[in-house]
């Protein structure tokens, strides 16, 4: 499985951080939800392909 691209987990967590109005102090926080969202998408798209190629 591809690994999620550090570029795409950073601009995906600036956003949520932005979202919740840009508190301080979480960031981690932002980065793994970034990354819990990046990978459920990446899992939908797979299931997707996988549904079309049946």
């Amino acid at each position: 499985m591809k690994h999620l691209d550090d570029d795409d987990v950073r601009e995906r967590a600036f956003l949520i951080w932005k979202e919740a109005g840009e508190p301080a102090g979480q960031m981690d926080e932002f980065w793994y939800e970034a990354e819990r969202q990046l990978e459920l998408e990446r899992l939908q798209e797979i299931g997707a392909g996988e549904a079309l190629s049946d």
